[in-house]
């Protein structure tokens, strides 16, 4: 079974991802309240796939994603952003992310994204 981490400071946001992947049946999902907590939660979860928000308090998404890459080289993580602008796009690609969501997403570009990259529940 996948595990996936979900960081986002909006807790709706976070709620929002976390049915749309229940529903379609990936069951092991944590969340993460901002980039400090998420490289905190990823050193001790392991998970197989993280889904960021880019700008958050304390450490944003791309601190967090240079962070988790500097630890763990293969890590999977997708970049989710009502901001897609080029510039954080490419920093993001730059710092090893594996795909850009831009907010609000569509949920099957949400499902295909999760199951390209850790398969189908």
């Amino acid at each position: 079974m996948a595990k996936i981490l979900v960081v986002d400071d909006a807790a709706f946001m976070r709620k929002v991802i976390r049915d749309t992947l229940t529903k379609n049946g990936y069951t092991d999902i944590h969340e993460a309240v901002d980039g400090a907590d998420a490289v905190e939660k990823y050193n001790e979860l392991q998970p197989n796939l993280v889904l960021m928000d880019i700008t958050m308090p304390n450490m944003d998404g791309l601190e967090a994603l240079k962070a988790i890459r500097a630890k763990d080289g293969n890590a999977n993580v997708v970049m989710c952003s009502a901001m897609g602008q080029e510039a954080m796009v490419v920093e993001a690609v730059q710092a090893g992310t594996k795909d850009f969501i831009v907010k609000p997403f569509k949920e099957d570009r949400l499902l295909k994204t999760v199951s390209s990259i850790i398969g189908a529940p």
